[in-house]
């Protein structure tokens, strides 16, 4: 388990027009998944403790953010025959015992992680409503324990974006374990 940070990506940068698959064997685009006002794309995984630890959390966002008129999408990029525990199959198991209710999806290619430079699980970007790059920072100040949590981040950083206002700053980056990537 490498410990890594998100990498510093320009607001404003464009949601890529890209599709996956889901774990059904179907696809979906990227896009098509923009609620009315905007789309959280969190990369994340089944086996890292970064993510475990998170997952809760952003399951339970998911639904204010709905509330919000912003979508919620979960994207797998550890499909490695390394980490059997983050197979399809696997995210299959978690879908049903984490009660996830968004769309989770596979990046077999791991194309989608690389346009988004995404580098670890968990790693959050935040689109708004046009797909502009509103957000791309931690859900809170304490990945470990939730209860330790004393700042709210992505929650106030989508009310923001809902009610009009400029990003807040500063946006601190996520940490949890490296992207497995295939060719490394």
């Amino acid at each position: 388990m490498a410990l890594v940070a998100s990498v510093h990506v320009d607001l404003g940068w464009q949601l890529p027009d890209m599709a996956l698959r889901d774990v059904r064997g179907g696809s979906v685009h990227l896009a098509e998944q923009m609620g009315e006002k905007g789309l959280l794309v969190a990369f994340t995984c089944n086996h890292c403790p970064y993510a475990i630890a998170v997952w809760p959390r952003l399951i339970r966002h998911a639904h204010t953010l709905r509330d919000m008129g912003i979508n919620t999408i979960a994207i797998n990029a550890n499909i490695h025959p390394d980490f059997p525990e983050d197979s399809v199959p696997a995210m299959q198991k978690k879908i049903v015992e984490w009660g996830i209710d968004f769309p989770y999806l596979a990046d077999d290619t791991q194309q989608v992680a690389r346009a988004f430079e995404a580098q670890c699980t968990p790693d959050l970007y935040m689109f708004d409503q046009h797909g502009k790059l509103y957000y791309h920072g931690r859900i809170d100040d304490y990945w470990k324990d939730e209860a330790k949590v004393t700042k709210e981040e992505l929650l106030p950083a989508a009310e923001a974006m809902v009610a009009g206002k400029a990003a807040p700053q500063p946006q601190h980056p996520t940490i949890g374990c490296s992207i497995k990537w295939l060719d490394e």
